[in-house]
């Protein structure tokens, strides 16, 4: 997050767990439960979007492949992507 970013202060609840395991790394990074937070959830944010563009990436791939096997292949890695494995 950038210093000259607006904050805006956001009530969560999360649960025991997750909790204690926050506090743990926040003192094991000598830093703020806060700061683990809002990196875990910019982390998070910016893995779903990787993930986003991997998925259309394939779809892309799948339309523009006229190899059988290729597409054949593009198909399982978007089913398991989609299905899991």
């Amino acid at each position: 997050m950038a210093e000259t970013e607006k904050t805006v202060r956001q009530s969560v609840s999360i649960p025991a767990g997750i909790a204690k395991r926050v506090r743990t790394l926040a003192k094991t990074r000598k830093t703020s439960a806060n700061r683990v937070l809002v990196d875990s959830i910019e982390a998070g944010l910016h893995s779903k979007e990787a993930e986003k563009e991997r998925f259309f990436s394939l779809v892309r791939r799948l339309t523009e492949a006229s190899d059988p096997a290729e597409r054949d292949r593009l198909k399982e890695k978007l089913a398991r992507m989609t299905f899991g494995s």
